[in-house]
């Protein structure tokens, strides 16, 4: 005999209704990104996966005060399921998808922070670099879920921007076939596409990524190329 799925007790509100499921849990991430500034002006986006479906943020909406009534429900191609009334599907809708597709993502954030967006402008080229930094080992391999390494070089692909974001889907898609170890692809002045195995995941990479973000433009502007191998430190070591 099948057993019913035990949820806890303290995971169920006055309404019955479980507050792990993505329509509680994705307003809280969109709140949680606002406060950090990742989601301003009704920017970015969240989406999670749960079971057979895929639940996404609406499109042009007050991030902050999403409700668990406003999530659009997918299935796992992306077609609308549940709508929800008078709101739009996230314009990130196709990008997203190409995380789940192509990586089996569990969830997906996109982030329009400034450190995102400055670390894309001072990485000219193709990728962004960083190396011999503690808060890599919080950044899993897209191929094999192990963790970096202190010593390892973290590369995420960089992608020209487009004047409508779902635009963006062939070169996003283009960028994570080529880089199969990153969890995560920067869009030049504009943000930043960061996915995980699951929302847990997904949400501490990405504050991973952008603490790295952030700590490599101030590197750059003190003449410190961030994937250079140290030289030239004599701390106390064995």
């Amino acid at each position: 005999m099948k057993r019913a799925k035990i949820v806890e007790t303290d995971d169920i509100n006055k309404n019955g209704e479980d507050e792990k499921h993505p329509n509680f849990i994705i307003p809280k991430l969109c709140s949680w990104m606002y406060d950090l500034k990742w989601a301003t002006g009704t920017g970015g986006g969240m989406s999670v996966k749960h079971g057979d479906f895929i639940y996404m943020a609406p499109s042009g909406v007050q991030k902050e005060m999403i409700k668990s009534g406003e999530i659009f429900k997918c299935n796992s191609s992306g077609e609308v399921l549940e709508d929800a009334a008078g709101l739009k599907l996230t314009e990130c809708a196709p990008l997203f998808m190409n995380a789940y597709l192509i990586r089996n993502a569990g969830a997906v954030l996109h982030s329009h922070s400034k450190d995102a967006v400055l670390a894309s402008l001072v990485f000219k080229g193709k990728e962004f670099r960083i190396s011999h930094q503690e808060m890599l080992k919080g950044i899993k391999k897209g191929s094999t879920n192990e963790p970096h390494k202190y010593i390892d070089t973290l590369i995420v692909p960089i992608v020209e921007n487009v004047l409508y974001e779902k635009d963006l889907t062939r070169r996003m898609k283009k960028a994570i076939e080529l880089y199969p170890e990153s969890n995560a692809v920067l869009v030049r002045r504009h943000g930043v596409y960061i996915w995980g195995k699951n929302w847990q995941q997904a949400k501490t990479q990405a504050e991973c990524y952008h603490y790295l973000f952030k700590l490599a433009v101030k590197l750059k502007q003190l003449g410190i190329e961030p994937d250079q191998t140290p030289a030239g430190e004599y701390g106390i070591a064995d």
